[in-house]
């Protein structure tokens, strides 16, 4: 583990806990939005879990101060802190080999700005253990804008064979959704940070190349914050590492064509160009994932 963590705050009293959640917290971070989104997970209907936040470099005081009010409640969170910035694969690989040693089933990902349903992980424990053989399990999502009004909503492909179909053009998994089978790290697996930004996505696409299960739920188990600058350019290195997890997709999944390469190479020029022209895109991108869907 990388000595730049270390644990800042910690009450837990279990020698084994069924799950783990893990969330990277950021120095932009919404002080506010952080609070709901801790009290999501503090309020779910199904407890055996510990909590490990991240702090991931630096934070203002008033974010500190949400965390430690929380911890200071509830002793299932557990609290850690990085010196330095070292991005959420990073982070989400501490958790990860942090909390080997409790033998836990399940890793839920959580971000700082969501809100998690009362019931989201007890439905996605319930289907997990109603279905052995399948190791990434997301769910849909509902979005809200700054005011926690809602804005939309996503469901991504439901079963293994759409969404691994869909992996060479696209991220098929909501991470902030996802909840994980340890078995996936007990293999080693772990998150790549060679490229900022598309960590998840990597993961996806090693895991799906080694034949590990996906599957998504169409509950909508989560409110994903949707801001106002959603649409804006994404800038250069965030487009680039998008098109070259894409490309790396195509030859991990044996899925080299011309037309995954047109259309890698089609997102990456739409993400450089005007706000305006990238919602429109994101649209049409939703309008496309919906008939890929039903087909």
């Amino acid at each position: 583990m990388t000595p730049n963590f270390s644990i800042k705050h910690s009450r837990y009293k279990v020698h084994r806990v069924e799950s783990i959640v893990a969330m990277g917290v950021y120095g932009r971070d919404n002080p506010q939005w952080l609070e709901h989104s801790i009290t999501s997970i503090r309020s779910q209907s199904y407890s055996d879990f510990l909590y490990v936040i991240v702090i991931d470099g630096p934070i203002p005081d008033r974010l500190l101060a949400v965390i430690m009010k929380h911890a200071s409640l509830d002793e299932r969170l557990v609290i850690v802190e990085g010196k330095e910035n070292c991005g959420l694969a990073t982070c989400m690989n501490f958790a990860i080999d942090w909390s080997l040693s409790l033998q836990p089933a399940y890793f839920f990902r959580m971000d700082a700005d969501d809100i998690s349903e009362p019931d989201r992980f007890a439905t996605q424990i319930a289907y997990l253990e109603k279905h052995a053989h399948v190791s990434i399990l997301g769910t849909g999502l509902t979005e809200i804008n700054e005011h926690d009004k809602k804005v939309g909503s996503r469901v991504m492909p439901l079963t293994n064979r759409q969404i691994t179909r869909l992996l060479p053009r696209r991220c098929a998994v909501n991470h902030p959704t996802v909840c994980i089978r340890y078995k996936v790290f007990n293999d080693g697996h772990r998150y790549d940070d060679s490229l900022r930004f598309v960590e998840d996505y990597l993961l996806w696409i090693e895991l799906a190349s080694h034949g590990y299960i996906f599957c998504n739920l169409k509950d909508k188990l989560l409110k994903f914050r949707r801001v106002g600058d959603f649409y804006k350019r994404r800038g250069f290195v965030k487009s680039f590492n998008e098109f070259r997890a894409r490309f790396r997709a195509l030859r991990k999944l044996k899925r080299m064509s011309l037309y995954n390469l047109f259309y890698a190479t089609s997102v990456l020029i739409l993400r450089l160009m005007p706000a305006s022209i990238v919602k429109l895109a994101y649209k049409l991108d939703r309008h496309y994932l919906e008939k890929f869907i039903k087909h």
